[in-house]
């Protein structure tokens, strides 16, 4: 929304909607996580979602296989949590996949 803030409802699958859980949303529903901060892109995967931060972080959330919420590690998280491997970046979009995700820099650089 203009204030930065996120919603999102449907399938709650893998945590992918960011409410802490994997219940179901028939209506959109603030994702709370994001508090305080000012959310200014997103992007759905098919069972991810990827924001930017008006700081130009990024965060992931949902199901983690095949690495791509780019933690490290194939975990689902049920909440947005920052992707720190672009500690130090500004990040200007991002795309999130089926089993994959992108980013660009605000240098260009592709990830």
């Amino acid at each position: 929304t203009a204030d930065g803030a996120v919603w999102s409802w449907g399938d709650g699958g893998f945590g992918k909607l960011g409410h802490g859980d994997e219940q179901n949303q028939l209506l959109p529903k603030k994702v709370e996580a994001f508090a305080g901060q000012r959310v200014v892109a997103v992007s759905a995967g098919g069972s991810h979602s990827l924001a930017i931060t008006a700081d130009g972080a990024v965060w992931s959330w949902g199901d983690g296989g095949f690495g791509k919420l780019g933690h490290g590690d194939e975990q689902n998280q049920l909440l947005p949590k920052k992707v720190e491997a672009f500690a130090g970046q500004r990040v200007v979009a991002v795309s999130a996949g089926g089993s994959h995700s992108l980013a660009i820099t605000a240098d260009g650089a592709v990830w």
